[in-house]
């Protein structure tokens, strides 16, 4: 079993940074592939960005690719994501997600075991 704690969520205004966290529990971190989604009220919960278990590897959403950077570090458990240029339509409730394949980062919110609580970001214009 894993579990994630993701933090790092708030208020920015438009054009701000702010860097997310998720922490995992367990000793198989680097065997996780790691994603990061995002839910609006109302929306579907939409892939962002994920990265393999060596960090070898990232695969992009088209709405977040030149502004959002992912990384890990294995020694810590700990995958991040980097936010830069927000924008209100960035608002939404952002989850981290797990699952224990190696070679590919899947898309889909279904291919993923493994689910933080969420936390809240919040772009004011």
């Amino acid at each position: 079993q894993v579990q994630l704690v993701e933090s790092g969520g708030g208020l920015v205004q438009a054009g701000g940074s702010l860097r997310l966290s998720c922490a995992a529990s367990g000793r198989t971190f680097s065997s996780l592939t790691m994603g990061w989604f995002r839910q609006a009220p109302g929306q579907d919960r939409d892939f962002l960005v994920g990265i393999t278990g060596s960090g070898s590897s990232a695969n992009y959403a088209d709405s977040v690719k030149g502004r959002f950077t992912i990384s890990r570090d294995n020694a810590k458990n700990t995958v991040y994501l980097q936010m830069n240029s927000l924008k209100p339509e960035d608002t939404a409730v952002y989850y981290c997600a797990a699952v224990r394949v190696s070679l590919y980062v899947p898309t889909r919110s279904r291919d993923y075991a493994y689910w933080g609580q969420g936390t809240q970001v919040t772009v004011s214009s």
